[in-house]
């Protein structure tokens, strides 16, 4: 496989909004980590989680509507805390002191998957090739999605714009039952080597795997039964699933995003990294705050895959430069204006790409 390579121009749009980021921060004397606004958040979710877990499991509800309202709410929590603490963390922007940061990257190991192949499937392969096929691994849901028009087509893909939910149900819990275990035993993320595990990282692989066949498998069944222990897990891991994955799919499978080619030879892609980031990425919803808040301003996507180590609650703000860069270099910014909105332009794509 050959690698792809972006183009090094010497007037930069890349280096232009480093420049006026780092301008930003430096004008309101503050760092590009997290702060109070963020450990305050991180504080409620995880409360919420252990809160509704402590009741579900313990002092089980007779009310069926109850506990199926508790594994919706469970699952919202579980992609929070995803979405605001691990993400922040494992990109090195929840905080400036580097033992938080992994404390926080460290809240997915708990949620059963693993931070040390996320970092690798994330923070290396997605975030450098961006809705590349072949290589950026986050497109790849095949054979039940086809994403861009470079996979292979089949039949099924006529429909996938009405089954695509149950596809992304599978998700979180094909993730941590399945694809994890994949990465680790092939040492690959996809086509991508793994970074060699130290003997300190097989140990916490297994370690919190055990740890969360214990907190959500073993002990739940101990205390309500097999029966309404797997018909709750199953709600909360469908729920986590369709959640995670629409915020993913909204900000790179839509209408006007694009999945562009590496010469095959040469592996070179036409733009530099930062305009193939504003052309594979968009934002939504940017003005609702409920959405900003619990997505940990992943529906500003642009600003994250430009500033991945800047912590989303400076988002909003930093978009405003990044927008007045984009006009100043005639580069577009892909935006839309709610999630209903984004949805749309989702099944959109997706019912074209199932018939072209």
């Amino acid at each position: 496989m050959v690698i792809p390579k972006f183009l090094n121009p010497t007037n930069s749009f890349h280096s232009e909004l480093r420049k006026r980021i780092n301008h930003y921060f430096e004008e309101i004397k503050a760092k590009p980590t997290g702060n109070a606004k963020l450990y305050t958040k991180a504080i409620i979710i995880f409360s919420t989680l252990i809160a509704t877990y402590i009741h579900l499991v313990f002092f089980t509800s007779p009310n069926w509507i109850v506990l199926f309202a508790e594994c919706l709410l469970l699952g919202l929590a579980t992609a929070a805390i995803g979405f605001n603490i691990m993400h922040d963390g494992a990109h090195g922007s929840f905080s400036n002191k580097k033992w938080l940061n992994e404390l926080a990257g460290m809240s997915l190991n708990i949620l059963g998957a693993n931070v040390f192949m996320w970092k690798t499937k994330h923070n290396v392969v997605h975030h450098t090739f961006t809705n590349i096929d072949g290589v950026d691994d986050d497109i790849d849901a095949r054979p039940f999605l086809r994403l861009c028009e470079s996979q292979k087509k089949y039949k099924i893909h006529k429909f996938q714009y009405l089954y695509f939910p149950l596809a992304y149900s599978l998700l979180y819990l094909y993730w941590i039952f399945f694809t994890d275990y994949e990465k680790y035993f092939t040492k690959k993320v996809g086509n991508m080597p793994l970074k060699k595990l130290t003997t300190n990282d097989h140990l916490t692989f297994w370690a919190f795997k055990a740890l969360h066949a214990i907190l959500f498998v073993v002990i739940p069944i101990i205390f309500v039964g097999f029966k309404m222990w797997i018909i709750g897990f199953l709600i909360f891991g469908f729920f986590t699933g369709i959640v995670i994955s629409l915020v993913f799919q909204l900000a790179h499978t839509v209408e006007s995003t694009q999945f562009p080619k590496p010469d095959e030879t040469t592996g070179k892609v036409q733009d530099e990294w930062a305009v193939h980031q504003l052309k594979t990425t968009a934002n939504f919803a940017t003005n609702n705050k409920i959405v900003s808040w619990f997505t940990g301003g992943l529906n500003f996507q642009v600003e994250h895959h430009l500033f991945p180590n800047i912590s989303h609650i400076h988002y909003p703000q930093i978009s405003k430069i990044v927008k007045d860069v984009c006009k100043e270099y005639n580069v577009t910014y892909n935006e839309y204006k709610n999630v209903a909105v984004a949805i749309n332009s989702h099944v959109s794509h997706l019912k074209h790409m199932g018939v072209a």
